[in-house]
């Protein structure tokens, strides 16, 4: 009994190959910092001072008004969104047979990851628990206004 291993679907140019090794050192090196930084977020969130029950509004306002934990929290979400996408992108390449939807699939996986990325980058750098001018009753109990 023999085995026959069939030819693969479309032969690799140069360029391709070059992209997919360096998205596959992109999930190795991105990994390894997304373990760090993960690691690190949970322990000051929840190790660090009164733990668990300290987490709310205030903690989050106070974290993010520090710019180290801007740039933690945006370099942790940047890294896994396009690690997530990544590897969404290396299963939709595997398992999609017609070019055309594998194409279309990809594209729509880059922009989504491309919308949260924005969106989140916008999340952590505009965040104002105690806006000016709002109503003191919908602010904070921690704000000056209230």
């Amino acid at each position: 009994m023999s085995v026959v291993i069939e030819q693969p679907r479309s032969p690799r140019t140069k360029k391709q190959a070059n992209l997919e090794k360096y998205g596959w050192l992109y999930m190795r090196a991105s990994g390894v910092i997304l373990v760090v930084l993960i690691f690190g977020h949970l322990f000051a969130n929840l190790w660090v001072g009164e733990g668990i029950k300290a987490i709310d509004f205030a903690f989050v306002g106070g974290k993010w008004s520090d710019p180290f934990w801007q740039v933690w929290d945006l370099a942790m979400l940047w890294l896994a969104l396009i690690h997530g996408t990544n590897g969404m992108r290396t299963i939709v390449n595997d398992y999609t047979t017609k070019e055309k939807v594998r194409k279309t699939l990809v594209v729509t996986l880059w922009g989504t990851c491309a919308a949260l990325i924005l969106l989140g980058t916008l999340v952590v750098f505009t965040f104002d628990p105690c806006p000016a001018g709002a109503a003191a009753e919908l602010l904070p109990s921690f704000c000056p206004a209230n």
